[in-house]
């Protein structure tokens, strides 16, 4: 059974590169927060980001043929076991798992993660069991001695999944599992930064010994932060002229540039498991899916180079979703099966 996982970030022969957010530690609770329209101007921080010219990127549901291939979802209880690959400070594991524990905490102020996973749940399976608003952290593996090398493939990475389920503390969960391998970032991975900032599949049975959703995700700030981190990073040719980088919500380009990465893959993976469920096209080993279809949306107004209308808190740090202790993350909006377009939680109209 061949592999070829999809691609979450393309870069077009005319390099135009999509956004990404970042997340960094914010202990600040309550921070004035100003809606920003996306151009640049002083007041409205709102920068024009050079996109494909496909009417994918502003919502349009007029070439959309996103169908139901009558695969499961994942409408169980999420279970994320986390493989920290690599050497991982504790500050930056901090960040990326208050992403996650939002997911599924009600009390935080709206616009919130939770808020914005409600979208995803819409989707359902064949039953009508749509899927499950408790996602929760259930086990965690550290692999700080680069047990695969710090060059990975598509098929390596699941080496190292199978190096984290055969350890005594890291169990086999058939029923409610996610594998989620997060890269440091001195570790490269197969077609990253080039075509791909993160990609989510299934585990062979004759690699892993079981067939387990996963999804991969590396940290780009020292690699190629102006493709996966950007627009908290914007690349070399666009200084001068072009829109100026906005400020990550976290303060740290790389780890905040895994957060939409993370919220891009864990709706797809949650919608298309075993890669027969949500997704349009013909080809399930590259298919469009609901993370794909609203790529560089982050608010109401996006489309045509826009982002969206976000927020900037009094710091100058740009977000439109707020999580669990404080925090502010900028996470990509997510194809409506009900609205047949892009949406999340910022929306304005």
């Amino acid at each position: 059974m061949s592999h070829f996982p999809k691609y979450l970030l393309l870069v077009t022969i005319l390099s135009l590169l999509q956004c990404r957010a970042s997340a960094t530690p914010n202990n600040e609770r309550q921070q004035e927060q100003q809606f920003q329209t996306l151009q640049t101007n002083p007041s409205f921080f709102n920068p024009r980001v050079p996109l494909s010219s496909s009417k994918r990127f502003e919502g349009s549901s007029d070439l959309v043929n996103l169908k139901y291939h009558m695969g499961p979802v994942l409408s169980s209880p999420i279970n994320i076991y986390l493989i920290w690959y690599g050497k991982w400070s504790q500050d930056h594991k901090l960040t990326i798992k208050d992403f996650l524990h939002s997911i599924s905490d009600s009390r935080a102020a709206s616009p919130s993660v939770a808020d914005w996973w409600r979208t995803v749940s819409l989707y359902t399976d064949q039953t009508g069991a749509n899927i499950s608003r408790s996602v929760s952290i259930a086990g965690e593996y550290a692999d700080t001695r680069y047990s695969h090398g710090n060059a990975l493939t598509r098929l390596s990475v699941q080496q190292v999944i199978a190096t984290a389920v055969r350890s005594k503390p890291f169990p086999v969960d058939h029923r409610n599992g996610i594998y989620l391998v997060l890269t440091a970032g001195d570790v490269t991975m197969e077609d990253y930064c080039r075509a791909v900032c993160g990609f989510h599949y299934f585990t062979f049975p004759s690699m892993v010994g079981y067939t387990l959703p996963y999804a991969w995700i590396g940290n780009s700030g020292r690699q190629c932060p102006e493709v996966c981190a950007y627009p908290f990073a914007v690349p070399a040719y666009m200084a001068g002229g072009g829109p100026g980088q906005l400020s990550p919500p976290n303060r740290d380009v790389g780890i905040d540039g895994m957060i939409s990465v993370i919220g891009h893959e864990l709706a797809e993976l949650s919608s298309n498991p075993l890669v027969n469920a949500w997704y349009a096209g013909e080809d399930p080993t590259a298919p469009t899916e609901i993370g794909d279809l609203c790529e560089g949306l982050y608010g109401s107004g996006g489309g045509g180079g826009y982002i969206g209308q976000v927020m900037k808190d009094r710091e100058g740090k740009t977000f439109n979703l707020n999580g669990r202790n404080g925090r502010k993350f900028l996470v990509q909006w997510i194809w409506s099966p009900v609205l047949k377009a892009c949406a999340g939680p910022n929306a304005i109209d």
